[in-house]
């Protein structure tokens, strides 16, 4: 079975087309633009990108030519749209109505809609991206596949914040956590390689990115996470805070003249290694910049290694002990200075990296010496595949 994943965002999409018997990626690319000009890339395995400007004034349009790329007659990868078994959805927040990926019906529709106050900036996008497939391929079952669902198994002592419990039960306000597809399928890898069984495994996934999470899964299940009820909690991250005393924001508005909104969008896209560095939220520049001997470049990487070298002390506590520790995502898989720094601080585990092995990017690979008591790995995530995987599970 062909299964089309689809990422939708409020004026982007992201799409691959995997074949579920071989998990190989037949065609993948990019909708840009959408409700301004539209950019379509394309690309089918083995060939180069096509890249075109097409008029994509909503989401329904790109999908068109998405479907119209892949069953192209010179450069499509399958003839008819009835090679196309099963569409998986990246749905960001299930909030607390679901624990696991679920087949889209009209009221599960209804449900994750009832979950947008928890994620604005991106259910209703996840949903238009839904919409205008069941427009385009009406007989076609579709999936929603969650970035909460992963860590709905934490307990009611990781979860709840320190706040009157009523915010709970009136609002849902609690830490839910994010890239759940990643830490999911990077956790199960992780135990595969390492030759455990993943219901025997601690493990801890650091999903290092421009957005960043880390994730304590004991047993098969997800414990603790460092994002919250939303995507701002946990690591300094490109452009997100990360954990700050709350007092800050009111501090900060009173001496600025700053309301609410504008202080949250300083937490968000004006904070993190931005914020610190003054220089940019990409690593690579910040390294750069700190070759030639910029100080707030260095700071701002130094505290990166920091705040995950903390948070795998508390995860490693959390679960009273700890088999593997696994780096993913574009930091996590690319930054070998990051990855060193980080496992220098962790010998006080047993844990012990071997630099020669370290010396890779994006690649599987065990990094920590034959010696060491805890396995540091190099995982490179696919969420794609994970969410195809889920889809297959329930279409199939």
């Amino acid at each position: 079975m062909n299964i089309l994943v689809i990422n939708c965002g409020s004026s982007s999409l992201k799409y691959q087309l995997i074949n579920s018997e071989t998990e190989d990626v037949l065609a993948k690319g990019l909708c840009e633009r959408i409700g301004i000009d539209g950019i379509l890339t394309y690309q089918p395995a083995g060939k180069d990108k096509e890249k075109s400007e097409k008029a994509m004034p909503t989401h329904t349009e790109a999908i068109k030519f998405v479907l119209e790329a892949l069953t192209n007659e010179k450069t499509g990868v399958i003839k008819s749209l009835a090679e196309v078994g099963a569409v998986g959805h990246r749905i960001v927040h299930g909030g607390e109505k679901f624990t696991a990926s679920t087949v889209l019906t009209a009221e599960t529709i209804k449900a994750i809609e009832e979950c947008s106050d928890l994620a604005p900036l991106h259910n209703p996008a996840n949903l238009i991206g839904v919409r205008a497939c069941q427009e385009l391929m009406p007989n076609v079952p579709m999936v929603a596949v969650f970035d909460t669902a992963f860590h709905q198994t934490m307990p009611k002592t990781a979860y709840l914040y320190g706040l009157p419990y009523e915010y709970y039960e009136n609002y849902k306000v609690r830490r839910y956590g994010f890239h759940g597809t990643s830490h999911s399928f990077v956790s199960k890898r992780t135990a595969e390689i390492i030759g455990k069984p993943y219901e025997d495994c601690k493990i801890i996934v650091c999903h290092l990115g421009n957005g960043a999470s880390l994730s304590a899964v004991m047993n098969g299940k997800s414990v603790d996470t460092s994002m919250g009820l939303t995507p701002l909690e946990g690591l300094v991250m490109g452009t997100r805070s990360g954990d700050i005393d709350p007092a800050i924001i009111e501090f900060v508005a009173k001496k600025e003249g700053k309301t609410l909104d504008e202080m949250m969008t300083v937490l968000n896209k004006k904070s993190g290694l931005l914020g610190i560095s003054c220089v940019s939220s990409d690593g690579r520049d910040l390294e750069d910049a700190a070759a030639k001997g910029d100080e707030k470049a260095q700071a701002a990487l130094d505290i990166f290694a920091y705040r995950v070298v903390k948070y795998i002390g508390a995860y490693a506590a959390a679960m009273n002990g700890v088999d593997a520790i696994v780096f993913t995502a574009g930091i996590g898989e690319n930054d070998i200075s990051c990855r060193s720094k980080v496992c220098k601080n962790l010998t006080y585990l047993g844990a012990e990296i071997d630099e020669e092995l370290n010396k890779c990017r994006g690649v599987e690979r065990i990094i920590s010496t034959p010696e060491s008591k805890v396995k540091l790995l190099v995982v490179p995530t696919n969420e794609e595949l994970a969410i195809a995987r889920e889809t297959l599970a329930l279409v199939k």
